[in-house]
């Protein structure tokens, strides 16, 4: 009697380890079914999470690239250029350089050379004031970036009328685009977020192209003109940056991308 106990109570304990077995073997597979190691596509939207960036990215585009300031601080970019996530690379980057008529970007000195001394293609860009003057802002931008063969158009980056009237800022804007464009030969890009842009500037700066912000779009940003740049989020992680930093997508191809870059006819120094 005592024996026929003793085999049940071993079959029972068997029993029982195979089960709790198979419960954390479904616990660990469903732990790890849930943490993306690789890139996965979301079959509910276009993009593709990339967990090395720490978002998604959109799908069908082939040049990725990203946005900073002094709020990233000292910057590794040897790190960022040597980073890639699932076959995507940092493939251009755009540097603050100034703000308003009389503002420096404090790491701008720094990332604009850095950029150069790993290949990184780069642009600077001017974040605009209204009130500020247009060719002003430009003369002081101007002052500040020597564009080189192969380094993006100059950039101004407009997002509020900042207590001026509409007219006044598209008029203020209109003088420091041409005054850049006078100097540097090309037409500058032209930054705004989808809402600031669709209200004030919309039918009025389309022979310069767009860079435009718009975030949580599941397709593409939403503006009823063509864009060569779009910023999709402000979360992204990449190694060599502390804290987060905006990603971008070009529009075309490499062929594309390296017909914008500046030619040696039109680098000024």
């Amino acid at each position: 009697m005592a024996l026929k106990k003793n085999k049940l109570f071993t079959r029972f304990s068997v029993a029982m380890l195979l089960f709790l077995a198979l419960l954390m073997g479904y616990l660990l597979y469903t732990k790890l079914r849930n943490f993306n190691f690789w890139p996965q596509q979301d079959e509910e939207s276009n993009f593709t999470s990339y967990p090395g960036f720490g978002i998604s990215l959109p799908n069908n585009y082939a040049i990725h690239g990203i946005d900073v300031s002094r709020y990233q601080q000292r910057i590794n970019w040897s790190l960022v250029k040597k980073m890639a996530d699932g076959g995507v690379a940092i493939g251009f980057a755009f540097v603050k350089a100034t703000e308003g008529s009389q503002l420096t970007d404090a790491q701008f000195a720094r990332n604009w050379q850095k950029t150069k001394a790993v290949g990184m293609p780069r642009g600077a860009y001017l974040f605009f004031r209204a009130g500020k003057g247009g060719p002003t802002q430009a003369s002081y931008f101007i002052k500040q970036v020597n564009l080189l063969p192969g380094d993006l158009p100059p950039v101004v980056d407009i997002e509020t009328l900042n207590n001026e009237t509409p007219e006044t800022m598209r008029q203020e804007l209109t003088e420091c685009l041409q005054t850049l464009q006078r100097h540097y030969g090309v037409a500058p890009i032209l930054y705004s977020n989808a809402t600031f842009y669709n209200t004030h500037l919309q039918g009025q700066f389309e022979q310069y192209p767009l860079w435009v912000a718009h975030y949580f779009e599941q397709r593409r940003p939403r503006v009823s003109r063509p864009w060569q740049f779009w910023q999709h989020s402000e979360n992204g992680r990449v190694n060599g940056i502390s804290g987060n930093v905006d990603f971008n997508v070009f529009s075309g191809d490499s062929a594309a991308f390296k017909a914008l870059l500046l030619p040696p006819k039109a680098a000024v120094r």
